[in-house]
């Protein structure tokens, strides 16, 4: 029996499976925290949602900061990349901080909160361009990954027995919170009144992610609701088939195990690839439009219809991938992703607004869903002790998709004109879902699901 810091005692038990995984249950959300788990999926993906805003202000106010600053387009771009390199790679290191027990999530989100409020006020003040890619590409970035990681893997703790669907709920908040911002932006941001814009909705992140950070709280290891068994085929064939399609990781890798493991950099290489090509529509699909003759409504218009879809459609995708597999939808996702390119060029050279639009929002759909994918998929693989740090080192392979999305997309753009540049992101995208077919769960030859026995998995170890 232990006690939760109510008077009520909680029975606990751990069960091992036939693989030696330990899982902890007994305690309720409620004996755990004194609220539903439910809140553990609302309050971080309001916490992303205000960190999304930092890149979708940042892209709506891009004309404006060239006119405010002498700022080239080529540099303004290499400034997005820089944001996307000190985002991915505050993953690993805070991940290890916060499964060490250094680094608890509200301290993580606070310090979060404080990048991210530095990072609005510096392209707001900052005269020289260097200047700006360090305040605003360095706290700004790094406040982002302080959140992202934390949100993103503390509801696939919550969540263990279905992860897919609320990962990636929470990940499309990154998205969606870019909507908002794009229109105050695009339509109040000037030259004169800029700063005024950009220092108001650095307060506002900063305090809705200071807020819902001080709600965070994470399960114990190895916690396990009690209303599933973890050694018990489920009765429901809908739950059956789940658990079968995803079964959990057969032991909890540590960070170096996983790295010496073939599949994670797999998984880091197909994550390089698809999100390089997501950063590479995020940052041009703007100016190509403009380019092609599309009228600016119809562009802003396209942008925000992309980011909704986007942020939407990783809870899709994860609900999806519940039930049918993460790599079957993976695949299917890159798929969509590398065709939605060739889409984006045709309707350019075409002239065709519909279709504009349709493949905007095709390629943010599916852009956005390899993320959530991604986050569950480590924790399928390699266990929830510690996903933080192991998806991390996943979510590392961004380092380099924002420098090659944006940076060297703008290289590709001067050097091959937009037919060229989009031929080669499509082309990476159908490459990347070949890729996906290698990826499988290590120590699981073969993922067939759970043999239907009563408790052929286990056994009760004593609490």
């Amino acid at each position: 029996m232990t006690t939760t810091g109510y008077s009520t005692p909680v029975p606990l038990r751990e069960v091992r499976d036939r693989h030696g995984r330990v899982y902890r249950v007994g305690e309720t959300d409620l004996d755990i925290m004194g609220r539903g788990r439910a809140w553990m999926v609302f309050l971080p993906w309001a916490a992303v949602l205000a960190i999304g805003s930092a890149q979708g202000a940042f892209l709506a106010a891009r004309d404006t900061l060239r006119e405010a600053h002498p700022w080239s387009g080529g540099h303004v771009f290499w400034l997005l990349g820089v944001w996307v390199f000190f985002q991915a790679a505050v993953a690993f290191p805070a991940g290890r901080l916060r499964e060490s027990g250094r680094l608890p999530a509200r301290t993580a989100m606070l310090l979060g909160a404080l990048a991210t409020l530095l990072g609005f006020l510096w392209p707001a003040f900052a005269p020289q361009v260097t200047v700006a890619r360090l305040g605003f590409g360095m706290w700004s970035g790094i406040g982002a990954g302080l959140v992202h990681a934390t949100c993103v893997t503390t509801v696939g703790k919550w969540y263990p027995e279905r992860k897919g669907g609320r990962t990636g709920f929470v990940d499309g908040g990154f998205a969606c919170g870019s909507v908002p911002f794009v229109l105050l932006l695009t339509s109040y941001a000037d030259p004169g009144g800029h700063r005024g814009v950009l220092m108001g909705v650095g307060l506002v992140c900063c305090v809705l992610v200071a807020v819902a950070g001080r709600l965070l709280h994470d399960p114990p290891k190895g916690w396990w609701p009690p209303d599933v068994d973890p050694l018990k085929v489920p009765d429901d064939p809908r739950v059956r088939r789940m658990r079968a399609k995803n079964p959990p990781a057969v032991r909890q890798y540590t960070p170096g195990e996983a790295a010496r493991t073939p599949v994670l950099w797999v998984m880091w290489f197909c994550l390089l690839c698809t999100a390089g090509i997501d950063v590479f529509g995020i940052a041009f699909q703007i100016p190509f439009g403009r380019d092609m003759g599309f009228a600016g409504g119809i562009v802003a218009t396209a942008t925000a219809l992309k980011a909704v879809v986007d942020g939407t459609g990783r809870g899709v995708v994860g609900w999806i991938s519940d039930r049918v597999g993460r790599r079957h939808t993976l695949i299917v996702v890159c798929l969509v992703l590398g065709s939605a390119q060739f889409g984006l060029l045709a309707s350019g050279r075409t002239g065709s607004v519909p279709f504009f639009l349709v493949c905007s929002m095709v390629s943010g759909f599916a852009g956005g869903a390899v993320f959530p994918l991604f986050a569950a998929m480590t924790a399928d693989y390699f266990g929830e002790d510690n996903n933080a740090s192991n998806y991390g080192l996943v979510h590392s392979s961004g380092l380099l998709s924002g420098l090659v999305g944006s940076g060297t997309g703008a290289v590709v753009v001067g050097s091959w004109d937009y037919h060229g540049a989009f031929v080669l992101a499509g082309s990476i995208g159908l490459a990347s879902a070949v890729l996906a077919l290698f990826l499988r769960a290590p120590g699981r030859p073969r993922a067939r699901g759970i043999v239907p026995n009563p408790h052929p998995l286990g056994e009760e170890m004593a609490s």
